[in-house]
């Protein structure tokens, strides 16, 4: 499937562009500093320098053009001529007889001074002649064809030399970072109260104590802190609330249930076989409240702290394991996270028990998945769940087995969702079903 050219153009952005917004802010700032400088570059070198150094070439190429006339008008006195030269000129000289001009190369040297010195020498003299740019390294070297050999005058690179170049490159560069440093310190600042609102919220979402945020940084960030604030408030009542009633609730349905207990006690031995089953019938229906219970209270009051996972996976295993199942476990010796050690025991608790229903091999293995998260797998030979409902039964109350009350995977996804993970239902390699668990590490 070929792609079109601005999805194609989009994808690449994406790779390339940073993906945090300090360093996409720093893009922001220091893309608009580099077009400045190329401008600054360009106007200074199509205008100032190239000003400049058209007149050094002119200068110095002046200077040859008039000890050259100097010369033809008094040859007698072209010693003479030759130092005042250096006197005047810091040129030095020396006549090299019987010597042609020779044909050299002429690289750029020193930048648009060196074409800009040999136009202008091509426009004064009516002499043959050759620059060397490589004569030596405080000089250059202009040979001129003379009627009894070469004239050759060593410039000083000096006199060709833009002196405060490099010092406006130096002052360019050093006051953009500078200014890019102050910005960067500045954009940090600010978007550290983002960080720390984002670091609440997942801490949050994770069901771990982030505590209330201190409002910092611009106004529509020290907004968001505060609507951030108010939520946790409003949800910390709301779960206490609602605890506080679910308390009162399970106090309201188990005096009835005890009451009809206390009554089936006191009923004659002869009703002993009608005593027993009903007695059966409360026992389950005071089950199913501890499980309604759980659901809508689920495992807020405990803490997060740092546990052994694999400890944890293997007290579980111990525990399962028994003559019609064949149960193992593979994890690392220590593998710690942050976790709520009574819900992850009662949600891994229930996967296993739903595995020892309905099959006589359950591989448990668990390790890292990443650098920033734990896999626990579940795998059993079972009959398996069908692709069309593994979904569904995840939904409160959706049972797909009789005698079951819906519950006990509606409260693994919660207690798992909780710790800021996710559970799937797949195929399993030994003919069964695969249960997979992804924790943040």
């Amino acid at each position: 499937m070929k792609l079109g050219p601005s999805l194609g153009l989009d994808r690449a952005l994406r790779r390339v562009l940073p993906r945090s917004l300090l360093g996409r802010s720093l893009l922001i700032v220091l893309v608009p500093l580099l077009l400045v400088e190329a401008v600054a570059l360009q106007i200074f070198y199509g205008s100032h320098l190239d000003v400049l150094s058209r007149r050094l070439a002119g200068g110095v190429s002046g200077e040859v053009s008039f000890m050259l006339d100097q010369i033809d008008r008094h040859p007698a006195e072209r010693r003479e001529v030759l130092g005042e030269a250096w006197q005047r000129f810091e040129f030095r000289t020396r006549i090299i007889p019987g010597a042609k001009v020779p044909a050299l190369t002429k690289p750029m040297a020193l930048g648009p001074v060196d074409q800009d010195l040999e136009h202008s020498l091509a426009a004064h003299l009516r002499h043959p002649f050759a620059i060397n740019w490589f004569a030596s390294l405080n000089y250059i070297s202009i040979d001129i064809a003379q009627d009894d050999g070469v004239l050759q005058i060593d410039v000083p690179r000096k006199r060709l030399y833009v002196g405060q170049l490099y010092i406006f490159f130096a002052w360019l560069g050093g006051s953009s970072l500078v200014l890019f440093g102050i910005a960067a310190l500045f954009l940090r600042n600010q978007v550290r109260g983002i960080r720390r609102l984002a670091a609440a919220a997942e801490d949050f979402g994770m069901g771990r104590e982030s505590g209330l945020i201190k409002p910092e940084g611009a106004v529509e960030v020290r907004r968001a802190a505060a609507a951030f604030n108010r939520m946790q408030d409003r949800i910390g009542r709301f779960l206490t609330q609602r605890t506080a009633m679910l308390a009162g609730v399970s106090h309201d349905l188990r005096t009835p249930l005890t009451r009809l207990r206390l009554a089936l006690a006191m009923l004659p031995e002869d009703a002993a076989a009608d005593v027993a089953g009903m007695t059966g019938d409360i026992e389950e229906m005071e089950k199913l409240v501890d499980l309604y219970l759980a659901f809508a209270r689920g495992e807020g009051t405990e803490q997060p702290q740092l546990a052994d996972l694999s400890a944890l996976l293997g007290e579980l295993t111990a525990k399962a394991r028994h003559g019609d199942v064949d149960i193992e476990c593979h994890a690392p010796e220590a593998l710690s996270l942050s976790l709520r050690p009574d819900a992850m025991r009662r949600a891994i608790r229930n996967l296993i028990d739903n595995a020892c229903r309905f099959a006589t091999i359950i591989r448990l293995t668990a390790g890292m998945d990443g650098e920033r998260s734990v896999r626990i797998t579940i795998d059993d030979n079972g009959p398996g769940i069908p692709a069309n409902r593994r979904e569904a039964v995840f939904r409160p109350f959706e049972t797909g087995t009789k005698g079951g009350t819906g519950l006990g995977l509606a409260i693994t996804r919660d207690i798992i969702s909780a710790h800021g993970g996710d559970i799937y239902l797949a195929d399993s390699p030994l003919g069964g079903l695969r249960v997979s668990i992804i924790l943040p590490a």
